[in-house]
């Protein structure tokens, strides 16, 4: 988990209304805009004892959010505070369908009222099993310390070496398969190392470095900023730095076909390609996303999964620029998820927005439009602690467990009482 999805995170669970500055201090698209809106609407409702507002906004974020667990448990407090505890029930076990547990939010007066019915303690009673331990994943090494918040990682074949980003360090490392590792290159502007691809065929390595605003590990003078940035894999040599548009956190990323970068705003919601020949910047989506991850090209070339934090996972047309969402069913936690990787009609996630946090398989129909299983890979382990990123090496699925976002504050600080985890590479297999 990065800082982008943390407050986004802290949003969408408190509901809070902070999200709507961004609206008013910069053109937002259309979904942020939308999202800012529910949320300053939500919290004024609330605040105003309006239950019939409250109750209709919170139906409209849950329309916004495809059903998301967040969207369903907001629904479960808003019928809950109607007076509607079979409906509040119906979202309750809708939210424990998709494989969720969250006691610390169950403890808001909110669900007093259901709290001693019958139905509420059976559902509950599943909910509990949600949190069982899984594993079928084993470690491939530990990371050295000077990994200090590692966040991407991708795979070099030629070299049989791995590349980390680094937040803390804010650094690029190599790292072999016994885990010993060594400095590839710092952040030229000494920002946090977020996303990192290697174009294997040219022999380059693209990076971003971002400075979140709010951020501490970033300087203050330069907070909002992003850039991404392209190296010569074999002598580390900068060969261009592409600054993102004012604002914006180019965070995560993938390569197309063609080489050309893919890059997502995970603060202003945007798509970008940028051309490895002209290194021009061009925005490719039309603003239906919150806070796009880890995006995803599908075999076809033609189109782009894109893993948004708050509203699941979307198919953004390349072409026409629009987007279809994949589908809950009511059964399926799509959103949270940091990194999206696919190895044909599997796609695997770190999900380190559901609760409790994990690695997951997700089979999807020949047609890319529905999930038709799933299966966690690790999940509630001492191990695992907050996945940030992961990468396919043959079949195996390599990733990021431990990172240590969750030892810092949501500006980037050691929290009270915590200490930097081991930070790992594991690996499980795909098939």
């Amino acid at each position: 988990m990065n800082a982008l999805t943390i407050v986004l995170a802290a949003a969408i669970a408190s509901l809070c209304p902070q999200a709507a500055s961004f609206a008013q201090d910069i053109t937002a698209p259309a979904a942020i805009d939308e999202f800012a809106q529910l949320q300053n609407a939500l919290h004024t409702s609330r605040a105003g004892g309006d239950m019939g507002a409250y109750l209709k906004g919170s139906e409209s974020l849950y329309a916004l959010l495809n059903g998301s667990p967040r969207a369903a448990l907001q629904m479960m407090s808003a019928e809950t505070l109607s007076g509607n505890p079979d409906e509040a029930l119906r979202y309750f076990s809708q939210y424990v369908d998709m494989g969720q547990a969250d006691e610390e939010t169950l403890k808001s007066k909110s669900f007093d009222a259901l709290r001693e019915l019958p139905k509420y303690q059976r559902i509950h009673a599943r909910m509990t099993a949600n949190g069982a331990v899984i594993s079928a994943a084993g470690e491939l090494f530990g990371l050295q310390p000077a990994a200090r918040i590692p966040e991407d990682i991708d795979y070099d074949s030629a070299q049989k070496i791995f590349y980390l980003t680094t937040v803390l360090g804010r650094q690029i490392l190599q790292v072999d398969m016994t885990g010993r590792s060594k400095e590839f290159a710092s952040s030229p502007d000494h920002w946090p190392m977020m996303a990192i691809k290697i174009d294997a065929r040219r022999r380059v390595l693209w990076a971003t470095e971002v400075a979140v605003n709010g951020f501490a590990p970033a300087p203050k003078a330069d907070w909002g900023r992003s850039a991404v940035l392209l190296y010569d894999l074999r002598s580390a040599k900068l060969l261009q730095r592409i600054e993102g548009p004012p604002k914006a956190a180019l965070g995560d990323m993938t390569l197309d076909p063609d080489g050309n970068a893919i890059v997502s705003d995970g603060e202003l919601g945007g798509i970008y390609r940028i051309s490895r020949i002209t290194h021009k910047l061009e925005r490719i989506d039309a603003g239906d996303f919150i806070s796009p991850q880890t995006p995803a090209v599908l075999a076809d070339g033609k189109h782009l999964l894109v893993p948004d934090y708050a509203r699941g996972i979307g198919v953004l047309d390349l072409q026409s620029k629009s987007v279809a969402w994949l589908p809950t069913e009511g059964r399926r936690a799509l959103s949270g998820i940091d990194g999206l990787y696919v190895a044909g009609r599997t796609w695997i996630a770190t999900q380190n927005g559901a609760s409790p946090e994990r690695v997951i398989k997700f089979l999807v129909n020949d047609a890319n439009t529905a999930v038709v299983s799933e299966t966690i890979i690790e999940r509630s382990t001492p191990t695992l602690g907050d996945p940030t990123h992961g990468v396919i090496v043959g079949d195996y699925f390599y990733y990021i467990a431990n990172s240590g976002w969750d030892a810092l504050d949501d500006h980037g600080n050691l929290a009270d009482g915590k200490s930097l985890p081991r930070s790992s590479i594991r690996r499980a297999k795909i098939s």
